[in-house]
């Protein structure tokens, strides 16, 4: 009776054997206990919060269950600035992907001194938000700016680019613009150099014209990655134009119900910390939450349909 072979020692598959089911745990518990202290408990203690109406200086909480939620939903002020949060991530999502890819397509061109060009491009990943809403409002200030001094000297014009509501929230939007090009540059520029370089040479034999060969070749095997940076684009929007903001207008200039440049981040701050308002900036981070979550859901369920995996 014929034994079986025995596989060679290199093809037999070695297999990590704990000594005892709470060994794997004890390895993971360093990192469960962070995430427990700063994640999962603030969470939970948001959501206990959102049910509650708190007076910060007494220190007294009531229960109000949902009411937080009702207010906020029914709230002019709260519906204003939810609109102006969605105008502001679609321009600044959209736009921002669009000069990104742009600019990242022309530094991969094969040009002299295309390093130098590369490093400027990036260079403003580099900036913290906070320092680059300075840098913005020391170009654009009304007085003393660079801008409005170059446009004076020229046109005989100096815009109040922060205290016009269209202005600021136009200002405002291309700062953000401007502060996450570098960071959408840096995956597209390393997209388009790994591009496999026959399938645009056998485009080109074909006569293909080079926008025919950007938008028909290159662009859908940048699927990928304009799939990824579109979504963390938008929590950028959501929640890191907090500096931008503070720095630039403080949300305003004020009209209608809310500042012309108060997001949903910033309303979150003016409630919890400036006015103390605990109940209802609970409730708002809930809202976030499931925002976000929405997000998500609806970009792996429609946008990964549009997704082009493969060379």
């Amino acid at each position: 009776m014929l034994k079986p072979t025995p596989a060679p020692a290199a093809e037999v598959e070695e297999r990590a054997v704990f000594g005892g089911r709470a060994l794997p745990w004890l390895f993971l518990l360093p990192s469960l206990a962070i995430l427990a202290v700063f994640i999962y408990l603030p969470a939970l203690q948001t959501l206990r919060l959102a049910a509650y109406r708190a007076n910060v200086i007494l220190g007294t909480e009531r229960f109000v269950g949902l009411a937080n939620f009702a207010e906020l939903l029914s709230s002019p002020t709260y519906l204003q600035v939810v609109a102006q949060t969605l105008v502001f991530t679609v321009l600044t999502v959209s736009l921002g992907l669009l000069c990104s890819l742009a600019l990242a397509w022309l530094a991969s061109r094969p040009v002299r001194g295309a390093k130098t060009y590369r490093l400027l491009l990036i260079y403003p990943y580099a900036l913290s938000p906070a320092i680059a809403g300075t840098l913005w409002l020391f170009l654009f200030n009304p007085e003393i700016g660079v801008v409005n001094q170059l446009l004076g000297a020229a046109f005989q014009i100096k815009p109040r680019w922060l205290d016009t509501p269209l202005l600021a929230f136009g200002l405002v939007t291309l700062a953000a613009i401007w502060k996450g090009l570098a960071y959408n540059i840096v995956f597209y520029l390393a997209s388009i150099q790994n591009l496999p370089g026959d399938v645009m040479e056998a485009a080109q034999i074909d006569g293909a014209t080079p926008a025919q060969v950007f938008w028909r070749v290159a662009f859908p095997l940048l699927t990928p990655i304009t799939f990824f940076l579109v979504f963390t684009n938008i929590i950028a929007a959501l929640f890191d134009s907090f500096a931008l903001t503070d720095i630039l207008t403080r949300g305003g200039p004020y009209t209608g119900n809310a500042g012309a440049t108060t997001f949903l981040v910033y309303q979150l701050y003016q409630d919890g910390f400036v006015n103390f308002k605990t109940g209802a900036a609970a409730a708002q981070a809930a809202l976030m939450l499931v925002l976000v979550a929405f997000i998500t859901f609806m970009q792996f369920r429609v946008g990964e349909r549009r997704v082009h995996y493969g060379g």
